[in-house]
């Protein structure tokens, strides 16, 4: 609406005068690593939540294995397509004049780096959520929080991280080619229109707040799952939170120590109208940094699982020759009990009915 540029042209006049020079051939090598273990995780990553599903059909924990498929299909994509788009571009020595006339190219790069930025934010502070009401209020997860709804739920989800990277081409904002040429995302050099700071303060300010909520939630589940621990013997029973819950502090963290650089740089360079003379390395880094976000993810559900824990813990404790711990003392840990009712029903041939009791009423 108010930009003087055609769609065609929009961002080109980056290209003549850029202060941020990339070396070629570490910038693919990156992309192409990048891509390539981000493929790889991802994919691993699903392949053991859709078999922990149809193991655990609890409605408990069912429902957070459907988030946090959701949350790895949508990093998984998100390598494909914006690795995809960022080889080609590389391919094509960024000479975006020959092959982005029309701008689509740009269009669709910059909205599918919004969608795949915000929506795997959104999925944790959904996921923090879901763990949040489980815990708290397990009557009301049970008869609420069934699959359907969860199903609804990351379709809402979905809907909004759209919307949101389709705001600027609803109001006729072209995307804006980057200075260092490879990639494309909100106008961040010289930003004098207000409407180019609201989207940049906009995608800053919803990052945070999903981290805010993700962290406000899990340390309520925390807490009252320490204080139940505390107040009961019956631990078994609540074994399977403590494994969701060290899921949800470990994706947190990750994504805290992932974002937080670029939603900073995003939020600072829309309210000081950009235009400083480290912007484009500061944003390289900070991209750079929210693309391993994308990477960890996955291996947050491949390591952090109860057998895992199982068989780190005997691997660690015979390297370290620990003979001395008391073991029916050890017993009593929840930690311990969750790792002994992982082995229990990750091994083929156990079917003791004893043995399973725990499991089926974990979600009661």
């Amino acid at each position: 609406m108010n930009s003087s540029k055609s769609p065609g042209l929009a961002g080109f006049g980056v290209l003549k005068n850029t202060t941020c020079h990339t070396e070629k051939k570490i910038s693919v090598f990156f992309s192409i690593i990048f891509m390539t273990v981000g493929i790889l995780s991802n994919s691993l990553a699903i392949v053991i939540l859709m078999k922990a599903y149809q193991r655990f059909r609890q409605k408990s924990k069912a429902s957070f294995l459907l988030l946090a498929s959701g949350l790895v299909v949508t990093d998984l994509f998100g390598h494909l397509i914006n690795g995809a788009i960022a080889v080609f571009v590389y391919a094509s020595d960024k000479d975006w004049i020959r092959f982005n006339q029309s701008n689509i190219l740009c269009s669709v790069f910059g909205i599918c780096m919004v969608f795949f930025g915000l929506c795997p934010l959104f999925l944790g502070s959904v996921m923090a959520v879901e763990r949040c009401i489980g815990v708290t209020k397990p009557i009301f997860h049970s008869t609420k929080m069934t699959s359907r709804h969860v199903k609804m739920m990351l379709t809402m989800v979905c809907l909004f991280a759209v919307l949101i990277a389709l705001l600027p081409i609803l109001r006729f904002r072209a995307y804006q080619i980057q200075a260092s040429r490879t990639w494309c995302f909100y106008k961040t050099e010289h930003v004098e229109d207000w409407e180019d700071r609201f989207y940049l303060l906009l995608f800053s300010c919803l990052g945070f707040l999903a981290l805010a909520i993700s962290f406000l939630c899990n340390a309520v589940t925390g807490i009252t799952l320490l204080r139940v621990k505390f107040k009961t013997q019956q631990r078994q029973g609540r074994s399977h939170h403590f494994e969701m819950i060290i899921q949800l502090l470990a994706i947190m963290c990750v994504s805290c120590i992932c974002w937080s650089p670029f939603l900073v740089t995003m939020a600072r360079i829309g309210i000081n109208e950009g235009g400083s003379k480290d912007t484009c390395e500061t944003i390289l880094f900070a991209l750079r940094m929210a693309t391993w976000n994308q990477i960890l993810d996955p291996w947050v559900y491949i390591l952090l699982r109860k057998a895992v824990l199982k068989n780190l813990y005997k691997i660690t404790s015979g390297c370290c020759g620990v003979h001395v711990i008391n073991l029916h003392m050890w017993e009593l840990s929840s930690i311990k009990n969750s790792l002994k009712v992982a082995a229990i029903s990750e091994s083929p041939g156990s079917s003791k009915q004893t043995n399973l009791q725990p499991l089926s009423s974990m979600g009661q």
